[in-house]
């Protein structure tokens, strides 16, 4: 069983990640994991923390010489910013602290659209830092880091992946007919990560705009995977369905509140004819079992089964919630009305949102890889995948 977990605080000493289940003999370097987390920390529009950390990894167990050895792999990526708050965020109480002191930058002053008031609520806080530390979207660093490895185990299997922003702060970008084939390698040399130039400039005048005002924008990633095998995930129980689990993944980043597969909410508005796709026989097309979609509308996904066809899903961010002019709250030690506390933040983060919705949808067709074909190496994987391909492409006659 693929899983991962993850561990850290926004400004504790570092974010730490356990990927379990990865099978022996995958190639894996430190490099191929840093350079998804460079990704993660480009677009226009970021905030002060990310100049601040270049993320890097270290490998602290599961490879050896370049290579997994199908035990766990750990991972931590240090915080640089630390340094500068050991006294707030040590784990250990402080010389001359009294118990249950308060410490500096206490937070009392709940942000509207964040975990802040819940989380003190329901674990007994008075420091909303206790909260809004673990919560903050850092965390998506280390999910990244994971991910940066699934995508490795996808692309020796012939499954590749990429993303680009389609929509921001109200601005649609236009999507070509036919994507590059090396999406990302196109993507990522926007600031946005769009594939639309004019649409391009557009956005970054609105985010200089947005910031000016104090704000925030919002938009939309879509993630692409190519070379998917027909039959991962099934429609025998809800739980197994891939098309449910890529959404449970992708609403579980930070800010995210919509995910659609294919045409999504759009087909409620048009009739069957213009939504479902037709079928043909195409020999050439080995992991569909030598048939192929006229269209993809349903974006690779049929009764919550692969169809081999492109795995395309849209995936909607609400704007920063931490505001440069806050909204109004309340003042948890008076009762009091008062302004929301003010943290560093983005004015956007919608491209990095594209990564690491990339990282939850590899973790997520890995994990269905694996679960169908098995192995404990990577060699007997790829074996009991070109068995199944094989068999699957003699079952049409002639």
């Amino acid at each position: 069983m693929l899983r991962f977990t993850t561990a850290g605080e926004s400004h504790g000493p570092a974010l730490v990640c356990i990927v379990e289940g990865v099978p022996a003999g995958l190639p894996l370097h430190r490099e191929q994991i840093d350079a998804e987390l460079a990704r993660r920390q480009q677009g226009y529009g970021r905030g002060r923390r990310m100049q601040i950390e270049k993320d890097t990894i270290e490998l602290l167990s599961g490879v050896r010489a370049g290579e997994t050895l199908g035990s766990p792999i750990a991972m931590v990526v240090h915080n640089r910013d630390w340094k500068n708050w050991q006294e707030i965020m040590s784990a250990e109480r402080l010389p001359d602290e009294a118990p249950g002191a308060a410490r500096k930058r206490v937070v009392t002053r709940p942000r509207p659209g964040h975990a802040d008031l819940s989380g003190m609520l329901k674990y007994d806080r008075t420091d909303g830092r206790d909260i809004l530390e673990r919560a903050s979207a850092r965390e998506t660093t280390a999910r990244v880091a994971a991910g940066a490895i699934c995508k490795r185990l996808l692309d020796e299997l012939g499954i590749r992946i990429g993303s680009h922003v389609v929509h921001l702060g109200g601005i649609d970008a236009t999507v070509p007919e036919a994507l590059p084939d090396d999406l990302n390698a196109v993507a990522d040399r926007s600031p946005l990560r769009t594939l639309d130039g004019e649409a391009e400039a557009r956005m970054i005048a609105l985010i200089d705009e947005t910031k000016r005002a104090g704000n925030t924008l919002g938009g939309i990633c879509e993630v692409v995977c190519t070379g998917l095998p027909v039959g991962l995930g099934s429609h025998v129980s809800w739980d197994r369905k891939l098309d449910g689990r890529l959404a449970q993944a992708l609403m579980s980043i930070h800010a995210v509140k919509g995910v659609e597969m294919g045409l999504g909410f759009g087909s409620a508005r048009v009739p069957g004819s213009q939504v479902h796709d037709e079928i043909y026989r195409d020999p050439a097309r080995t992991r569909t079992g030598r048939v192929a979609r006229r269209t993809n509308r349903a974006g690779g996904l049929e009764g919550g089964i692969t169809t081999g066809e492109p795995l395309v899903v849209r995936v909607a961010m609400k704007p920063i919630a931490t505001l440069m002019r806050p909204l109004g709250t309340v003042e948890l030690t008076t009762g009091g009305p008062a302004s929301a506390v003010a943290e560093r933040s983005d004015v956007t983060a919608v491209p990095a949102m594209g990564v690491i919705a990339e990282a939850m949808v590899a973790f997520v067709l890995a994990q269905a890889m694996l679960e169908k074909f098995g192995g404990d190496s990577l060699g007997e994987l790829r074996s009991n995948l070109e068995g199944y391909l094989a068999r699957i492409g003699t079952r049409l006659p002639g």
